[in-house]
């Protein structure tokens, strides 16, 4: 039985949009009637759409263009960078780490007790980045990660020493990482994707476009909070590698469609 798809954040399926049609093509301001008519088939009405829109210019992810009586939409550098990281993780770096090094990076701190906001800050964006609390104020992400950018951009670097490590043998890192995340969580998000979409042909709907909008969204909303544990030290049934065959399956059947639909809408 396929399960219900999950409600997704429109800005997230914004995302999937700006980053598969406009991004690569070096698009300028995308009109707003074709942005809603296309989130429309996402299930998103056009209120959400506005009003998301209104939200990330706010916030810096967009930039509004007024041509005549139209309103059109740009894509910021921040949010260009945002895209281009996005592509990275869903092409190329993927769900699966098989090529882990056996490297860790590990990052201690101490912050003073009424740095609370602070300390959940710093938590946030450890986490992520990947990172487990391997001790209180100790945490630890497989490979060589740059944690020094996000501590400096905190005002933190003066409290956090970050080193580049590898573990001793007399460590058993599959218990390690299993004290340390989650992994029925995080191997419950790939299960629940995988029993979603591998029964679904890409086109069974007629609307490759609205179907590759959302499946992108979700996968990349799931690849991004996994902190890519080194495959091999994970149980042998781990459902990243699965759900990552549908992903790319529905990917492939989608692409051709969905790219000359979207394209209707660009052009129009």
């Amino acid at each position: 039985m396929t399960s219900p798809i999950p409600q997704l954040r429109p800005q997230s399926l914004l995302f999937a949009f700006f980053g598969s049609y406009v991004l690569e093509e070096g698009l300028g301001p995308v009109y707003s009637g074709s942005i809603i008519d296309v989130l429309a088939r996402t299930g998103v009405g056009e209120h959400a759409v506005r009003s998301t829109l209104t939200r990330m210019v706010n916030r810096g992810l967009l930039r509004r263009q007024r041509e005549g009586r139209r309103m059109h939409f740009g894509l910021t550098a921040q949010t260009e960078q945002v895209l281009w990281d996005g592509k990275r993780r869903l092409w190329q770096t993927g769900a699966v780490n098989d090529d882990w090094d056996g490297t860790w990076t590990l990052l201690g701190f101490s912050l003073p007790e009424s740095w609370q906001r602070q300390r959940h800050d710093l938590r946030s964006r450890l986490t992520w980045s990947g990172f487990g609390a391997l001790y209180s104020g100790l945490w630890i992400a497989p490979g060589d990660v740059d944690a020094s950018s996000f501590v400096a951009e905190l005002g933190l670097a003066a409290h956090v020493k970050i080193f580049h490590a590898t573990a001793d043998d007399a460590t058993d890192i599959a218990l390690m990482i299993r004290d340390t995340w989650d992994l029925g969580e995080v191997g419950a998000r790939y299960a629940d994707f995988d029993k979603r979409w591998s029964d679904r042909p890409g086109t069974a709907s007629g609307d490759p476009l609205g179907i590759r909008l959302r499946v992108i969204s979700e996968w990349l909303d799931i690849i991004r909070t996994d902190p890519r544990l080194p495959a091999r030290h994970l149980p042998a049934d781990w459902p990243a590698r699965p759900a990552q065959e549908t992903f790319h399956r529905i990917a492939r059947e989608t692409e051709a469609p969905a790219r000359r639909t979207a394209a209707e809408f660009l052009t129009a």
